[in-house]
């Protein structure tokens, strides 16, 4: 992610290429202005798509929902979209179970959680694993272990929306050309997963001795 924002920041000090990124943000918004409901409805849906999909990214069209909406409902509309795909993984992680996830992470990955995790998984463990984990795997993670939908869902959307709000700071860069930022959130978002997988995972091993 680093490297991508790096590459990113460097893409934009070029003026053709700064110039190209206007004109297209330029074309978009009278198309999202003459379909604001559609737009919007389509925005959440890929949202949405992102938090199942881990080669999709709702985080491309950013950059032109704030352009057309502004901060705080580009904010809003991602975090809802996120939150409708969290629950959708989390529900096919109830109907197809371990294949599901066996197909979307190494079995090795998937198995160490399987394994670790307590029968009832609170709240506090659910927001280290939301935080720790790539955005798509926890729903399908808690569907399969059966954890109650409350404490998924009290977890992403408590994890979620420092990081809508994250993305759209990022895309809020990437349209003003601030380069050094992009740097600066990117790896904020990496260290709080990183911590987050670190305390995890002392956390799972004390309890896998205490078994």
């Amino acid at each position: 992610m680093l490297l991508a924002c790096a590459v990113l920041a460097l893409l934009l000090s070029f003026d053709a290429l700064y110039a190209l990124l206007q004109q297209g943000l330029d074309a978009a918004r009278p198309v999202i202005q003459a379909y604001p409901l559609w737009g919007g409805v389509l925005f959440v849906l890929l949202s949405a798509a992102s938090a199942l999909l881990a080669f999709f990214s709702s985080a491309l069209l950013v950059p032109v929902a704030i352009y057309s909406w502004g901060r705080t409902i580009t904010i809003v509309l991602l975090w809802l979209g996120w939150l409708l795909g969290g629950a959708c993984a989390y529900g096919m992680g109830r109907a197809f179970g371990r294949p599901l996830l066996r197909n979307l992470a190494s079995a090795r990955l998937s198995d160490f959680y399987l394994q670790r995790l307590p029968s009832h998984v609170d709240l506090p463990v659910a927001l280290l694993i939301q935080l720790a984990l790539p955005s798509e795997l926890p729903g399908y993670l808690f569907g399969l272990l059966r954890v109650r939908f409350r404490i998924y869902l009290a977890a992403l959307a408590l994890v979620e929306l420092p990081f809508a709000v994250g993305t759209v700071l990022l895309g809020e860069n990437v349209i003003r050309r601030q380069g050094g930022w992009l740097l600066v959130l990117a790896a904020l978002g990496i260290g709080s997963s990183l911590l987050a997988l670190y305390v995890l995972h002392r956390r799972l091993g004390r309890g896998a001795q205490g078994m």
